[in-house]
């Protein structure tokens, strides 16, 4: 059984996420499990699948990718045939479940893991799309000592269009940080996250939102 690292969290994520599903509060009223526009709008999706896919095809033996916060799996599905091995993680139990019936593939593997709190598997590569977005400062903090492990980290994020005060603090899973006019950015404190090179692969106009999406490469060793 992974470890637990003990951080004290005012709002249990899982529960969060939970609920948003439950709730159909990212819409999708049509599906059981709907992880909003940001993982369905053709103009963001179809853009980002592009980009991730060359980057992915790009190597000579296929990577191990962990995804982070896997969702739905709307995206995710279109990236696995470019790797050796997928594996996707999400927090919610029942997610992983649905997505275990909905997805098959030999080199595809689900997880319900809390990535701030439960080892991750070891990989080459991690995913983290909008995700620690929805984190407390304490949680990526945690997070970001595991990305360490891995040769680089593809990272998106919904940020403001203006420049902004960066990685404002919010409760976990209670809204993004855009409603304080910031974003997080790992570069800048408290995170610091040492890279040897960091990259913009992506920048597209959030759908139906304020902001943009921001995709970054950053290379780790």
């Amino acid at each position: 059984m992974a470890k637990k690292k003990n951080i004290k969290k005012p709002w249990l994520t899982k529960d969060a996420m939970a609920q948003i599903y439950e709730h159909n509060l990212w819409g999708g009223k049509k599906t059981e499990f709907y992880s909003g526009l940001g993982s369905h709008h053709p103009e963001t999706v179809n853009s980002y699948i592009a980009a991730v896919s060359a980057f992915l095809k790009d190597f000579k033996t296929p990577p191990v990718v962990c995804d982070l916060g896997c969702g739905d799996f709307n995206v995710g599905k279109e990236l696995v045939k470019y790797c050796k091995k997928y594996i996707a993680i999400d927090i919610v139990p029942e997610l992983i479940t649905h997505n275990k019936k909905e997805f098959k593939a030999d080199n595809l593997e689900f997880h319900a893991l809390d990535i701030a709190t439960d080892d991750l598997p070891s990989g080459d590569y991690v995913i983290l799309r909008q995700v620690l977005q929805h984190l407390s400062n304490a949680e990526i903090k945690s997070v970001v000592e595991k990305l360490y492990d891995f040769k680089a980290v593809i990272l998106t994020e919904h940020l403001p269009e203006e420049d902004f005060e960066p990685n404002k603090d919010i409760i976990s899973g209670q809204g993004i940080r855009l409603k304080k006019q910031s974003g997080v950015d790992l570069s800048a404190s408290p995170f610091n996250f040492k890279v040897k090179e960091e990259k913009q692969l992506l920048s597209v106009q959030s759908p139906g939102f304020k902001g943009v999406l921001v995709t970054k490469i950053y290379k780790v060793n």
